[in-house]
């Protein structure tokens, strides 16, 4: 994260190590890894929160501008109506075809529509 390479970190514990002494080493090892600890959290929760302050800034803005182009909108429809009303659709033509019925498809038609019909006889007397 610092760029501390392993020869650093072995200076600064030898250094520690003749500051200290052996006897204090181990109590100030375990404090400063307390310490290192602590302010990892910090830091840590302090982005978390900025990431959300940032992400909610997001989604007003996102909001507002949805809002500002909703009234544009209302305004362009205001302003002018002609330009945005649909076309108007034409009046239906009254003439006798449209009152008639289509012819049958071949896809319609029944099985007993295809075959030819049978002569019919009149009936007999008894």
């Amino acid at each position: 994260m610092f760029g501390i390479s392993f020869s650093e970190l072995l200076l600064v514990s030898l250094v520690a190590l003749l500051v200290l002494g052996p006897e204090r080493l181990p109590g100030a090892a375990r404090t400063a890894g307390l310490w290192i600890g602590r302010l990892k959290r910090s830091f840590n929760s302090i982005k978390q929160e900025v990431e959300r302050e940032i992400g909610a800034d997001d989604i007003r803005r996102q909001l507002h501008n949805e809002h500002i182009l909703s009234m544009e909108q209302e305004a362009r429809k205001i302003l002018n109506p002609q330009s945005l009303m649909p076309e108007t659709p034409t009046p239906p033509v009254a003439n006798s075809e449209a009152s008639v019925p289509a012819p049958a498809t071949s896809a319609e038609a029944t099985p007993a529509a295809n075959t030819t019909p049978e002569p019919t006889q009149p009936p007999r007397a008894p």
